[in-house]
C-alpha cells in the first residue's frame, strides 16, 4: 500500500525528453554562431548592423504583442531571437537598418504571432519576414555586396546571367558574394554537425534535400557540387526546413518535405528567371506540411488498415445479392415469378411449386 501511494497518475505524454522550447532554441542560436562569426569576418561592421538590429527588433515586437494581449512574456525562451537571427542572416549585408527592422517585424506579428504564437504558425516567420521585404524592395533585396567592398552579383547569379562558375573553395570558405550568413558553407556545416550531436534536427528532411538537389543536378549536366554550396541551400536545408513547428513530424513525411523542397528548389535555380529557389520552395512545403502529415500519419498499435476499395465492393456486393429461402426471384417462360421446391434434409419437398401472378 504504502508503494501505491507514490504512483502518480497523468495525461499523456508519459515518455518525456530532456529538451524544453528554450534549450532548443538556444542549441540552435548557438549553432549559428560560426555562420555569424563568418559573416561579420567577410562583410564587417555592416552585416553587424544587420544582425543587431534584426534581432532587437523581433525581441521587442514579441514583447509588444504578447504585453497588448495580455500574455505571459516568454521572449527568454530564445524564439524572437532565433527568427531575428535567422531572418539577418538571409538578407545582403548592405541592406539599409530599417529593411530588418521592418523584416522582423513582420516575421514575428504576421509571421508568427497573429497564429497564435510559438508552435501555430504554418510558415517559417524568418523566410516569411524574408519574402514579405522581397516582394516590397526587390532591388535592395537583391544588391549585393562582395569582400572587396563593391557590390556584385551572387555565385548563383552569375551563373544565372553570365554562365560563370564560382570555384569550390570559394563556396566552401565564404568569400563571395552573398547574404550575411549562407556564404560559408563550412561554417554552416559545423553549425549543423552541432545540432546532430546535440539531436536537435533529424537527418531525413536534410538528406532528402540536399539529395534531390544532387540527383536533379545529375540529370541536367549541371555541377551538383556547385548547387549544393551556392546560396542558400545549406541554411535552409539544417536551419529552416527541419523548424519543429512547420515541418512534418513522421519519419515519410520528412522525406517527402524534403523532396519537395528539393524539387522546387532545383525546378526555380533551372527554369526560372530567379537564381535562388530555397526561401520559396520551403515556403510551399510548409503551406502542404498538414497535408502531408495527414496521408503519412502511422497507424495505432493493434489496429488494421481498411481498405477501401475492398469494403466498397463488399458492400456492392451485398447490394446484388438475391434473396434467400424458398422465393429467389426466379421467372417463368410467361413472366411470372415462381416460387421452387425446397427440400428438407431428408430429400423430401417442403413445398409443392406454386405460380405466383406478378403484382
Amino acid at each position: 500500500m504504502e508503494e501505491l501511494k507514490k504512483l502518480t497518475v497523468s495525461t499523456n505524454p508519459h515518455i518525456r525528453d530532456e529538451n524544453s522550447v528554450n534549450k532548443i532554441m538556444w542549441n540552435v542560436v548557438l549553432a549559428l554562431v560560426p555562420a555569424v562569426i563568418a559573416g561579420v569576418y567577410f562583410f564587417k561592421i555592416k552585416a553587424l548592423v544587420v544582425i543587431l538590429v534584426s534581432v532587437i527588433a523581433a525581441v521587442l515586437t514579441e514583447i509588444a504583442i504578447q504585453k497588448l494581449r495580455k500574455q505571459k512574456i516568454t521572449v527568454k525562451d530564445g524564439s524572437a531571437v532565433l527568427t531575428g537571427l535567422l531572418l539577418a542572416l538571409v538578407l545582403s549585408p548592405i541592406v539599409p537598418w530599417w529593411i530588418p527592422f521592418i523584416g522582423s517585424i513582420f516575421a514575428i506579428a504576421i509571421g508568427k504571432q497573429i497564429f497564435g504564437g510559438l508552435g501555430h504558425n504554418i510558415f517559417n516567420p524568418a523566410l516569411a519576414g524574408r519574402a514579405f521585404l522581397v516582394i516590397s524592395w526587390p532591388a535592395i533585396m537583391t544588391t549585393w555586396l562582395l569582400v572587396d567592398g563593391t557590390t556584385g552579383a551572387t555565385p548563383l547569379g552569375l551563373l544565372k546571367l553570365g554562365g560563370v562558375n564560382t570555384g569550390y573553395l570559394q563556396l566552401f570558405l565564404g568569400n563571395i558574394g552573398g547574404c550575411v550568413g549562407e556564404t560559408s558553407a563550412i561554417a554552416l556545416l559545423i553549425g549543423a554537425a552541432f545540432l546532430f550531436y546535440k539531436k536537435i534536427i533529424d537527418w531525413r528532411i536534410p538528406a532528402a534535400y540536399l539529395g534531390t538537389v544532387l540527383i536533379i543536378a545529375l540529370i541536367f549536366g549541371k555541377d551538383p557540387m556547385f548547387h549544393l554550396l551556392a546560396g542558400g541551400l545549406l541554411i535552409g536545408a539544417f536551419f529552416m526546413a527541419t523548424d519543429y513547428v512547420t515541418s512534418p513530424i513522421t519519419k515519410n513525411g520528412k522525406l517527402i518535405f524534403g523532396f519537395g523542397c528539393g524539387l522546387i528548389t532545383m525546378i526555380l535555380r533551372l527554369f526560372s528567371g530567379y537564381p535562388e529557389g530555397v526561401m520559396f520552395s520551403i515556403l510551399l512545403m510548409n503551406a502542404a506540411n498538414p497535408l502531408i502529415e495527414r496521408f503519412t500519419r502511422p497507424m495505432p498499435f493493434g489496429s488494421k488498415k481498411i481498405n477501401k476499395k475492398k469494403e466498397a465492393e463488399k458492400k456492392e456486393e451485398k447490394k446484388d445479392e438475391k434473396p434467400k429461402g424458398p422465393e429467389v426471384g426466379l421467372l417463368d417462360e410467361k413472366g411470372n415469378k415462381k416460387k421452387l421446391e425446397v427440400y428438407g434434409q431428408k430429400g423430401e419437398p417442403i413445398k409443392k411449386e406454386e405460380i405466383i401472378k406478378p403484382k
